[in-house]
């Protein structure tokens, strides 16, 4: 078995990202033991004053987001921790809004290397350097978005002061059981006792209910302690206390959107209407359907598509289904789908609810761990969508300049379908 040297400080970051992706003998190993032992060895488990975490099956970026621009409005330092990236590692760690460089990272992950007493995976060592990384900034809020479930991932070594659960589906099988019960209480996991709890999901599973009475954790409930409806092109939203009229619609989703703003009034922090109004019109996050604008196009050298082009990260029947609620709404003609998955995620599951809302399927291949060849990805959507208009190409770069001229104005493209997918969108704009 080939050695994993460590790098240097003097070595560049994807050196040590590489280093990090073979740190420990699995990619993903649930559990807290080692991570934990690490943590306390460098004096990381209390990284802020306050932290919020955040799982979910969906939504948890886009409410993380709207609670650090809210935040950030009231004076306050606060640090973001996500995954995965888009495009680049710094994508992971933001500290007033704003990226580090890499030597930042480079810095942290060498002192990190130096005093760890286990070997870690990739998202433990990121998740300890987070956590470094804010501790040293001297933060006043910590949001931690959760990776995997919530009881056994790495993010779940620090107690927080307010826990969020975003929404419940079905994802992640081997890992989190195969209903909303078994994954509820996975994401369950990441309460403490005597905190406010925010439940964003509208079908909660027992579980949950269940472990927030047993913890005697504050719970606050979408349509039981609060709720949101839009009328008229305005969003409103209620509670028994408080009510919000005629506010802007957000730019993140709309459900996340209304988790957030109970989050935030669960807090300490004195949050004002007007905090919100601005948050709501200025909080978004990259591939959460985004539309983009003729500014995302600034650097491409090609043919600029007559189309409106969206693009989703959407990965999971749960998103799927948000994802066609949208696009009923905005649908004017055919609608073009670049789409891809990873081979572990259940393509019939995304798919099917876009089965009468998406004209054309243009199957693409991702070169990427656990990716796979357009081919496959074909092959298994015609085996679910029988009916569907399909085609196969290697890669984004293949299909996008194609429908870029071919799509008419009133028509729709839609990048979807991983991370992955939409990243290889992004990089073929900056060509």
């Amino acid at each position: 078995m080939k050695q994993n040297i460590s790098p240097t400080i003097t070595d560049n970051l994807e050196t040590w990202l590489t280093y990090l992706e073979h740190g420990h003998f699995k990619t993903i190993d649930m559990g807290l033991e080692r991570v934990k032992s690490v943590a306390e060895n460098l004096n990381l488990l209390n990284p802020a004053p306050y932290v919020i975490t955040v799982a979910g099956t969906n939504g948890k970026g886009s409410t993380c987001r709207f609670l650090e621009v809210a935040l950030m409005k009231l004076g306050l330092k606060v640090g973001v921790y996500s995954s995965p990236h888009l495009l680049r590692y710094n994508e992971r760690v933001r500290i007033n809004g704003q990226l580090l460089d890499d030597q930042a990272h480079i810095d942290s992950f060498t002192e990190i290397d130096q005093n760890k007493t286990a070997s870690l995976t990739y998202f433990e060592f990121s998740t300890l350097s987070a956590l470094k990384l804010f501790k040293d900034a001297k933060l006043d809020v910590v949001i931690l978005e959760v990776g995997l479930g919530g009881r056994l991932d790495a993010t779940n070594i620090v107690d927080p002061r307010l826990a969020v659960i975003t929404s419940i589906d079905i994802d992640h099988v081997a890992f989190l059981g195969n209903n909303r019960e078994d994954i509820g209480r996975e994401k369950a996991g990441i309460f403490r006792a005597n905190i406010p709890v925010i439940i964003g999901e509208p079908d909660c599973p027992q579980s949950i209910l269940a472990i927030a009475q047993d913890l005697n954790a504050q719970k606050f409930q979408r349509n039981v302690d609060w709720q949101y409806e839009v009328k008229d092109g305005t969003f409103y939203w209620q509670s028994q206390t408080t009510q919000f009229n005629t506010l802007p619609m957000p730019l993140i989703p709309i459900p996340n959107a209304g988790t957030a703003i109970a989050t935030l009034l669960k807090t300490p922090f004195n949050v004002s209407e007007q905090v919100i109004r601005e948050t709501l019109q200025e909080a978004q996050i990259t591939g959460r359907f985004q539309q983009l604008q003729a500014a995302d196009f600034a650097h491409f050298s090609g043919q600029k598509p007559k189309a409106q082009v969206i693009i989703d990260v959407g990965h999971n029947p749960h998103a799927a289904r948000y994802l066609a609620e949208r696009l009923q709404a905005v649908k004017k003609a055919k609608i073009f789908a670049i789409f891809s998955c990873l081979e572990d995620k259940e393509l019939s599951g995304i798919v099917q609810p876009l089965r009468e809302v998406i004209d054309e399927w243009h199957c693409v291949g991702l070169n990427c761990w656990r990716g796979q060849s357009g081919q496959a990805v074909f092959d298994k959507l015609v085996n679910v969508l029988s009916n569907a208009t399909a085609c196969v190409y290697e890669n984004v770069d293949a299909i996008a300049p194609i429908l870029f001229k071919q799509a008419e104005e009133q028509d729709i493209i839609l990048v979807f379908g991983s991370f992955h997918t939409v990243a290889d969108f992004v990089l073929f704009l900056e060509k």
